[in-house]
Parts: C-alpha cells; structure tokens; sequence
C-alpha cells in the first residue's frame, strides 16, 4: 500500500514542486494550503507523515501542529517543518510542539527522500513515537477566530 505524505504549503509553486517530488519518489500525495485543510486532510486521510510549513495564511505552522497533536486521530502522525524561517526561536517552538523535523527552504531532492524515509519507517519510527504527549496553549477554537 502506498504510504501518504500530506503537504502543508501556501505557495503554489512550492506546493507543485513538492507533489511532484514526492509522487517521483513512489508516495502519494495530498495538498493542503492552509491551517483549516491542513487538519481536515489529516484528520480524514491519515496520512504517515506530514510537511509543514511555518508560514501560513491563517494559523501558523507551529500552532497547526500543536492542534494536531492534541486530537487522538492525528496526534500520532510524524511532522516535519519545511520552511525558509531560520530563527532559533521557531525551530525551538516547533520542537516543543511536537515537530520531530525541520527543514530549510529550498530542500534537495536527496534530503526530500530520506526524511520521507526516515519518518515512514513505522518499524523505526513508531516504537518511539506511539507513547508521547504533547500539549499546548493552542487549541481547534484558535482556527475559528
């Protein structure tokens, strides 16, 4: 069964580039463009691993992961940040959040791939994740407002 990789990514561009990676690379794809499609789609496809860039339309990255984390249906899907923010001060919220990755913008090709495989190695990756809890102060209402 092909894995899902699930790609958070406001920019069009960057967004197509991205699917088209990870199709290459034998994953299937699913493209959310905001905060909102972000949960939905990983709340109804489960996806194995998620994408997730910092700088979003409606709710940044960091917080979005942390909303996921907090809901039992994705809490256990490993997030990777891809991003162009290299402050330490993001990469330092992201990691409280739950963020197990974080990626500059632009990324190669070769470092797309083995972070996708890294991250879906359930054999590897879910003995360490599958205890872990996350909280937060950013909970589903913060998306309404």
């Amino acid at each position: 069964m092909q894995k899902k990789i699930l790609l958070v990514e406001d920019n069009n561009d960057s967004l197509e580039i991205l699917r088209l990676r990870v199709k290459t690379f034998g994953y299937e794809a699913i493209k959310a463009r905001n905060s909102k499609e972000a949960i939905a789609c990983a709340e109804a496809e489960g996806p194995d691993l998620i994408f997730m860039d910092i700088a979003l339309p409606d709710v940044d990255g960091v917080k979005t992961t942390a909303i996921l984390k907090q809901n039992p249906k994705t809490s256990h899907i490993p997030v990777v940040a891809l991003t162009a923010w290299m402050s330490e001060l993001w990469r330092e919220k992201a990691v409280k959040v739950g963020i197990v990755g974080y990626l500059l913008k632009p990324v190669t090709p070769q470092t797309l791939r083995q972070t996708i495989e890294q991250f879906t190695n359930r054999s590897l990756y879910s003995a360490d994740n599958r205890f872990l809890q996350f909280s937060s102060a950013y909970r589903i209402d913060d998306l309404r407002r």
